[in-house]
Order: structure tokens, then sequence, then C-alpha cells
């Protein structure tokens, strides 16, 4: 099993969490809630408002997240649902896991390809398709 972070619209109440627990995808097992032990860059961008984790560690905030198990076979639908390589890349980042006192090495869907003007967005730390940023998703089946 490997550990995945996610940020954005696979937590817990968001758009995308559906597909973490369709077993037809694989296995995801919930591992508990942290934050990046590095600061990035988390905005939301693009036409569709998507967010997205620039791969700039040192910059942005301590972002939050959720942290799951998965085995293969949920990895390698992840990559394809996640447009991997080529919207997104899957890089390791360090994860400081609340209530178990230590971090541990997660995967995460981060992009090293996009617009120079992105770095200058706003930065969150938490993000919620229904925030107070009033950047609505527009989810895979409407686009």
């Amino acid at each position: 099993m490997a550990h995945v972070f996610v940020y954005g619209t696979l937590k817990t109440g968001q758009p995308n969490h559906r597909v973490l627990l369709e077993s037809t995808h694989g296995r995801a097992v919930f591992r508990g809630w942290g934050r990046t032990v590095e600061p990035y860059p988390l905005v939301i961008a693009g036409q569709r408002n998507i967010p997205r984790l620039l791969n700039l560690p040192g910059q942005g905030r301590r972002v939050a997240g959720e942290v799951y198990a998965v085995d293969e076979q949920m990895l390698r639908f992840l990559d394809e649902f996640e447009g991997c390589p080529d919207m997104y890349q899957r890089t390791q980042v360090t994860v400081a896991v609340e209530g178990a006192g230590g971090t541990l090495q997660c995967f995460v869907y981060s992009t090293a390809t996009y617009p120079p003007e992105w770095v200058h967005l706003p930065y969150h730390d938490d993000y919620d398709s229904q925030g107070e940023h009033g950047l609505r998703y527009s989810p895979r089946e409407s686009r």
C-alpha cells in the first residue's frame, strides 16, 4: 500500500471524493488528516476553478488534506483520473499527520507545468469547493 495525500476535490465532502470509495477502482483506506511539512502554493486556477498544488516547495502555506493508504490498482486509477503526467505529476511530500505524532512520505498530485501568472494567485491552506473564495469548481460531468 502507498500513501496518498489529497488536498482538493478528492477530500471528504468534496465533488470527487466518491472515486476513492468505489471499490472497482481499487482500495483506499483513510489514515488521517494532515498538513504538508513544507509550504506549497495551493491555488484555484483555470477556467474550471481546479485546485492545484504548484510544485514550489518552500513557498506558499502548509496545506491541509487527508492521507489515504491505497493499493496499486487505486494508484493507477488516480494517475489516470488526475491526468498524470500531463495535467499533474505524482511527486512525494512529507505530511505531518494529526494525532499520530509523526510524519509520512506521501504521493501527491502537484503540477510543475503551469502558466507563470498562477504563482501570483491567492494561496490557500485548505481547499473547499464551496469556500469563501467564490470560485466554483466545474465538475467533470458538466464539462
